[in-house]
């Protein structure tokens, strides 16, 4: 079953929205991918996740979760148990550390890489620049 995982930046803009919507469709369509993770600091992931919102009743196949980088309590807010997913072991990793855990794991659960990258450094170019590395497909918008 192919994978994709979506990296961007905190303050992606919202006129990428077509193209992150459009990407998804794509790869829903012409490369059978029918799971798809994400994470859920900033814009970019509250992005995606709205995609998936949308795309969840054309779609009833495909598996959109939102991957958590801690156990749920309350300081995490209202989540949808559904369409979550915590990672085996995230619970030992230390909190500074988390969501580089949970990156990893997405990474590594992944065939594709949607990401909205455009400065050199910080999380997403990081994740980014490793799934190429990695021989990952990404799709940059």
């Amino acid at each position: 079953m192919p994978a994709c995982t979506f990296f961007g930046h905190r303050d992606a803009p919202s006129h990428i929205r077509p193209l992150l919507r459009a990407a998804i469709i794509d790869l829903i369509e012409k490369h059978a991918v029918d799971h798809f993770y994400v994470g859920r600091q900033g814009a970019f992931d509250a992005m995606v996740q709205s995609v998936f919102k949308e795309l969840r009743p054309i779609y009833p196949k495909v598996r959109f979760y939102v991957v958590l980088e801690r156990m749920p309590g309350r300081e995490t807010g209202n989540i949808d148990s559904e369409w979550t997913l915590l990672p085996e072991g995230i619970e030992l990793a230390p909190p500074r550390f988390a969501i580089v855990r949970r990156n990893e794991w997405m990474l590594k659960s992944s065939d594709y890489v949607i990401a909205y990258v455009c400065r050199s450094f910080g999380g997403a170019a990081h994740f980014m620049d490793l799934a190429i590395k990695r021989g990952k497909t990404v799709i940059r918008l």
